[in-house]
């Protein structure tokens, strides 16, 4: 074999590229995210329940306010029923962010966790934290 140098250099090379996402993301790691729900809207509910059931806003939150987005912006339409009958006004500002108005520890804990950047506050104005 006498090729043997330029093949272990092969090898050596293939490995680390294989290997590089590992290395790179080693200690980046985030904790599992416990959304913080303790607010004043929230917590002067009587009976505390989002516009959906919990599981179904953990996950569909995203595609429901995609929904909202079109509806309101290409449609006009504002008024959301809920499958329990509910209406609510299709407004991530006034409806969402007026209860979850905690965003550092509700939004953003998740939105890290997942690694996820979403564009909300390119168009929305993103919400003052409460003391």
């Amino acid at each position: 074999m006498y090729d043997s140098g330029k093949i272990i250099a092969g090898i050596v090379i293939f490995l680390l590229f294989v290997t590089f996402p590992f290395y790179y993301n080693m200690g980046k790691a985030v904790a599992k995210p416990d959304p913080s729900v303790d607010t004043p809207v929230i917590k002067q509910m009587e009976k505390k329940q989002c516009i959906e059931s919990k599981q179904a806003m953990k996950t569909l939150h995203m595609q429901l306010l995609n929904d909202w987005r079109d509806a309101v912006v290409r449609d006009g339409q504002r008024l959301y029923v809920a499958t329990d009958g509910k209406s609510y006004n299709m407004s991530l500002q006034n409806t969402c962010m007026h209860c979850h108005s905690n965003k550092k520890k509700f939004c953003d804990e998740c939105h890290n966790y997942m690694a996820v950047k979403p564009y909300c506050w390119d168009c929305h104005i993103q919400p003052k934290e409460g003391a």
